[in-house]
């Protein structure tokens, strides 16, 4: 005699499990539950902006680090391409989400690289942070529902900068990468400038690597500008130039998204201008975690945490946030929470603006100057910084439609 005995053995297989439960230390969950997730990042290892990569890169894993490992108690790995060119960083970008399955991607050390990684994480629905990239594209004409803009972008820094450097004079000379951002550097400072009643006395375009400047300040000092503005990948070799040259407290030089690693490695004797930059470690006004973050940094590096290093560490703790306060690692969901994350700062509020992705946060205007003899690192004399309030952040940050951007909502 036979009969069917599937039932009898699903019932003991429950019962099975059901004691095994009760073991200490036991635990049922699915193969997806105990997989480790991958993070991404696609930062420069190589060429112009490799220092500003190494930075940045070091900054996103101080905060991993920092918790642990983990995503919502869920084991995490983080891995980290190189993006020499826009085409290496599509190709990265697309392994990390098509081979390695990343939920997030942070990157972009560069505009041009930047816009180009926005484009594969909205085809392939998966959040891409832009964690250096300044161009206004990013969160203007080019803006999409998967990408976010972690640092101010150039018009931001114009509409901050401008009355220090009208204050200087209407005359103004251009020295920049032939580039995303050293065009926008060009269109967006000329704009304000003409808007005042200034003067562009004059444009030099140079290659991204370029470290030979004498030649570009020869013709700026011939047309006798009262401001020199630079968009240069790095502005080091420019001061340097600028010292030799004799310009140096003669023609006031200025420049937005500079970095604190650039100014720590130019002369004593080179640093000077104005400068617009996202974040520095020595000003009043940052908030009681970032200066924490300042003070752990400090203890064991033995010097203060660059901005880059600041805005690496500080993308990846909003990614963290956002997956906490989404409860959920999927990466449209990811998406979504990264839109309603809010990070005190002050009076105001940090967070990515639904229109755009842009992050708002405060800024620094600054003067360069010899480093101070109580803290060699301290190069830099905070002029600006927090706007009084969420609407003055607002109006700073200007209106998404009028910057071009026409973002669908997240479907």
């Amino acid at each position: 005699m036979s009969f069917d005995n599937t039932g009898l053995r699903r019932r003991r297989l429950i019962q099975g499990a059901a004691a095994a439960a009760a073991l200490p230390g036991f635990y049922i969950g699915s193969a997806a539950a105990q997989q480790t997730l991958k993070i991404g990042m696609v930062i420069a290892k190589q060429g112009p902006f490799a220092q500003q990569g190494g930075d940045l890169a070091k900054g996103v894993q101080i905060a991993f680090d920092e918790a642990g490992a983990k995503v919502l108690g869920r084991p995490a790995e983080l891995m980290w391409l190189d993006e020499a060119n826009p085409q290496g960083a599509v190709q990265n970008i697309t392994k990390l989400i098509e081979e390695e399955k990343a939920i997030a991607v942070l990157g972009g050390t560069s505009s041009a690289t930047s816009l180009a990684m926005g484009s594969v994480a909205l085809r392939a629905r998966v959040p891409f942070i832009s964690v250096n990239g300044a161009a206004r594209e990013i969160t203007g004409k080019d803006c999409n529902p998967f990408m976010f803009r972690a640092p101010a972008s150039v018009p931001v820094y114009a509409q901050a900068m401008a009355d220090q450097m009208l204050a200087v004079g209407k005359k103004w000379y251009f020295i920049v990468g032939s580039f995303a951002f050293g065009e926008d550097v060009v269109s967006t400072f000329s704009e304000v400038l003409k808007a005042r009643g200034g003067t562009v006395v004059g444009v030099d375009r140079t290659p991204v690597a370029t470290t030979d400047y004498s030649s570009f300040v020869l013709k700026a000092r011939a047309a006798k500008p009262d401001v020199v503005i630079s968009g240069a990948a790095n502005v080091e070799p420019l001061l340097k130039q600028f010292k030799e040259l004799g310009l140096t407290g003669n023609i006031a030089i200025a420049g937005p998204a500079v970095s604190d690693t650039d100014l720590w490695s130019a002369s004593p004797d080179a640093l000077a201008g104005i400068f617009g930059k996202s974040w520095y470690y020595n000003d009043p006004n940052n908030s009681p975690a970032e200066k924490a973050f300042v003070a752990a940094y400090r203890a064991k590096e033995g010097k203060p945490p660059s901005d880059r290093v600041f805005f690496g560490w500080h993308s990846m703790k909003l990614l963290l946030a956002a997956a906490q306060q989404g409860n959920s690692t999927e990466p449209i969901r990811l998406t979504k929470a990264l839109e309603e994350v809010r990070v005190p700062d002050g009076a105001n509020s940090v967070l990515f603006r639904k229109g755009d992705h842009q992050l708002l946060r405060r800024l620094v205007v600054g003067t360069a100057h010899k480093p101070n003899p109580a803290d060699k690192w301290d190069v830099v004399d905070v002029k600006s910084s927090a706007p009084a309030n969420q609407e003055a952040l607002e109006k700073l940050y200007g209106d998404p439609v009028q910057l071009g951007c026409k973002m669908a909502p997240i479907a």
